[in-house]
């Protein structure tokens, strides 16, 4: 961490929203984009643990977007990460982080508003931009705005952008009640974009490697912004936070959320007894499978791993490597070209039953079981005794999770705490296993079963909580200790 005469250099700025689906992911695209268009070099970061966004925001800025999530991570550590990923990427005046809140400003997980948005601006010291839905309104949002304003002045809402604009006479009213009332600018008005350009799918944006035309509505959404968003006013309120320091800044780096009681051990499980040749970590990352966060798969490549990327709907068997790395998706929307990939799903069972060690989130988990059913069943690796159905009506989990270790398994020591997330709208519909072989026990969120989660047979673990490699400490280095404890999977 800095100290505290070390400045944080960067201009930033952070657009919030009054509620989910306010159109300010569209909105922090298309200025990431304009941005980047006009030669700055933007750094983007999402609030929270959503996947998604932070690939829409990662393509417009053509760098890795990185999630900043204070109810995963400690708030020192997300000051830390912010300022490692701004250093690392800053080369001239040019550059500005834009970082994109979630939900409405002020939720959080109490009445105190913890692990807000809000709380992340004033932690990192950063000047909110306030991106309205102003759908058949008009005088009401200056007193929305007003509202804001006065409910914690520690926030720095600096200005505001009217978004879903009806036309000029509604903009013009907008304008000068907001700007009269509540005395900051209105430096955008946009109208209504068209669905087509940003479709949507479950709870938000359809993920990038779905959607074939991901550049062309990114494009779009640049021209929008540059039409009607003032982008000289976003940098000006970018530039007030530069040399700010964090309210973090000088603090010592806390424990992390991943905690134990006095009797567990390390999570390094596998500590320096197997020293330096690298291990090859297989990732299945291709448009079925995508939800990985930049600083998990960096934590395993600073553990001493070298990553493959494996695709089960292009490949026909798995290469040489030490582990496997199955990470969260849409597999319902790839269902068929999974099923009848036979060869692939066969050496994925084979080397499960070998001990290859496997770490599979949510859609790895599915992928893991024996079949999906949807219009019809479709066979999966059968790597786990396990059947799952889809509800297309709502998520069958959804929001952070903190499960307990309470059963050994070859990751995570007993009595050990994981913060994490969960999203999925698949549940279970038959489950042949043992109740020990779920080793999470939920004191937050669904899991799996019978607030139960975490599945371990011999060295695959698999789980619907997603968890950060911020707030878990040793994970990565967990895993590559035991790929190269076990060895190597051969074809």
């Amino acid at each position: 961490m800095p100290e505290d005469d070390d400045p944080i250099e960067i201009p930033r700025t952070l657009i919030a929203a009054l509620r989910g689906g306010s159109g300010k992911t569209v909105v922090s695209i298309g200025i990431i984009a304009a941005l980047c268009d006009s030669g700055k070099k933007v750094v983007p970061f999402k609030k929270g643990p959503d996947y998604i966004d932070a690939g829409w925001l990662a393509m417009a800025a053509g760098w890795p977007c990185y999630n900043l999530d204070t109810f995963m991570a400690d708030d020192s550590l997300v000051c830390q990460s912010f300022l490692t990923h701004t250093r690392s990427h800053s080369s001239c005046k040019n550059d500005i982080a834009v970082i994109e809140g979630n939900r409405g400003l002020y939720d959080g997980l109490d009445v105190d508003g913890t692990t807000s948005t809000a709380s992340l601006a004033k932690l990192l010291n950063t000047p909110v931009i306030l991106c309205l839905d102003v759908t058949k309104s008009t005088r009401t949002m200056a007193a929305v705005v007003l509202g804001c304003l006065h409910f914690d002045p520690a926030v720095q809402i600096k200005a505001v952008i009217l978004n879903r604009v009806a036309g000029l006479r509604h903009e013009t009213i907008l304008r000068k009640s907001i700007e009269t009332h509540c005395g900051i600018p209105v430096i955008g008005a946009i109208p209504k974009l068209k669905s087509r350009d940003f479709p949507e799918r479950h709870m938000g944006l359809i993920p990038t490697p779905e959607h074939g035309w991901a550049n062309a509505s990114i494009s779009t959404a640049a021209t929008v912004v540059k039409s009607h968003v003032n982008l000289d006013e976003v940098l000006r309120i970018a530039k007030t936070a530069e040399n700010r320091p964090f309210s973090c800044t000088g603090h010592h780096v806390k424990t992390p959320s991943f905690h134990f009681n006095e009797k567990t051990e390390s999570l390094n499980q596998f500590p320096e007894q197997f020293p330096d040749p690298p291990v090859r970590i297989g990732v299945i990352r291709d448009s079925a499978f995508q939800f990985y966060y930049p600083d998990n798969l960096e934590a395993l490549e600073k553990a001493g791993a070298i990553l493959t990327d494996i695709s089960p709907l292009t490949d026909a068997s798995l290469p040489e490597i030490d582990a496997l790395y199955i990470g969260g998706g849409f597999p319902e929307t790839h269902a068929k070209e999974l099923a009848a990939n036979e060869s692939f799903r066969n050496r994925v069972k084979a080397a499960a039953d070998s001990g290859l060690p496997i770490y599979a989130e949510c859609g790895g988990l599915m992928y893991l079981g024996e079949s999906l059913v949807l219009d019809q069943t479709y066979p999966m690796t059968g790597v786990l005794p396990i059947v799952f159905g889809f509800s297309s009506k709502k998520p069958q989990g959804h929001g952070y999770t903190i499960a307990g270790v309470d059963r050994p398994n070859p990751f995570y020591p007993v009595g050990a705490v994981l913060k994490g997330h969960e999203f999925h709208y698949s549940k279970v519909l038959e489950w042949r296993g043992r109740d020990e072989d779920m080793v999470f026990a939920m004191e937050k969120g669904r899991g799996i079963l019978n607030g139960r989660d975490g599945i371990s047979v011999k060295n695959v673990f698999a789980t619907y909580t997603h968890i950060h490699a911020l707030g878990v400490p040793r994970w990565a280095e967990t895993l590559v200790g035991l790929a190269r404890k076990v060895g190597r999977y051969k074809v």
